[in-house]
């Protein structure tokens, strides 16, 4: 029996993907570095996801590196005919977990060629180009190398999709005169919302807007009148900041990441609650509090 709110669906390239989705970057070991404590552990939150209706996983190979996709595989091959793996590229790690930009054609193939391997897969449904900007907001820049590179190899049948990660809504477009873009990928959260304008502008074109870090980062967002909300509905902070996300827009798909199957259920379970007018008006008010 699924957590999901089946009704809750969008088009992400063509498939049907539940808006709730999983973020398999918290797998890896500490600083998304090395492997996990508990491989075993890792394991069963994945096959948890899959079993509860999650059909969106979010990944890339420069987690570990290549630790994530490798335990992607393990615990999911043969996938699913309906789960849509989705990776991204642009960024390699050094031996001490440093993140080294990873932008120039020969990079691109290279990391394609690596998320294939380690995930099993002859193609892959669909990758993020991620723009080095700063960690949580995109800066202005060309992306007609690193989209072209892309649009060759979506030719040659070793990507089907493109989309766009930490870009900048001139990036977005510039982007788009090359190849058609299907998702994209910027921080965004109740107290985060640089890009309402985006959202919107991407829904009426059935684009997705994949939130990352949704939460604020890894802990749910620090307030303390969200805090008071959540206690109001029987909910967790997590589960209120999320289920607004959903309700914000209906492009929005959520990756929110754990290595706790406890933690994943409270996550699945944030699609099954509705906010009503008063309580979205309370949260908005957090949101411009803290703008």
């Amino acid at each position: 029996m699924t957590n999901l709110d089946m009704t809750k669906t969008f088009l992400l390239g063509g498939r049907e993907v539940r808006r709730m989705g999983y973020g398999a970057m918290q797998l890896a070991g500490p600083g998304v570095f090395g492997p996990p404590k508990d491989r075993d552990a890792a394991i069963a939150v994945l096959r948890e996801a899959v079993a509860s209706g999650v059909n969106h996983i979010d990944t890339s190979d420069f987690y570990g590196p290549h630790i994530t996709n490798q335990l992607i595989r393990e615990a999911l091959h043969p996938y699913a005919d309906d789960l849509v793996i989705v990776t991204k590229l642009g960024a390699v790690r050094d031996s001490d977990g440093g993140w080294l930009p990873a932008q120039e054609p020969e990079d691109l193939e290279r990391g394609v060629h690596d998320n294939l391997r380690n995930l099993g897969l002859d193609a892959l449904e669909v990758v993020n180009m991620r723009m080095m900007g700063d960690v949580h907001a995109p800066s202005e820049g060309s992306v007609e190398k690193q989209i072209t590179a892309l649009a060759k190899l979506q030719q040659r049948g070793l990507i089907r999709h493109i989309g766009l990660s930490n870009a900048t809504p001139a990036q977005i477009a510039e982007a788009q005169r090359i190849v058609n873009i299907v998702c994209v990928q910027n921080h965004y959260n109740l107290v985060h919302r640089a890009d309402d304008a985006l959202i919107d502008e991407l829904a009426a074109k059935g684009i997705a807007y994949v939130p990352f870090f949704p939460l604020g980062g890894f802990t749910p967002i620090q307030s303390s009148a969200l805090t008071d909300i959540a206690a109001t509905i029987g909910a967790t902070p997590m589960q209120v900041a999320l289920a607004w996300l959903l309700q914000r827009a209906p492009n929005i798909l959520l990756i929110p990441g754990t290595s706790s199957v406890g933690h994943l259920r409270e996550n699945l379970h944030a699609a099954q609650i509705e906010l009503n007018d008063e309580i979205l008006a309370k949260l908005d008010a957090i949101g411009r509090a803290n703008g």
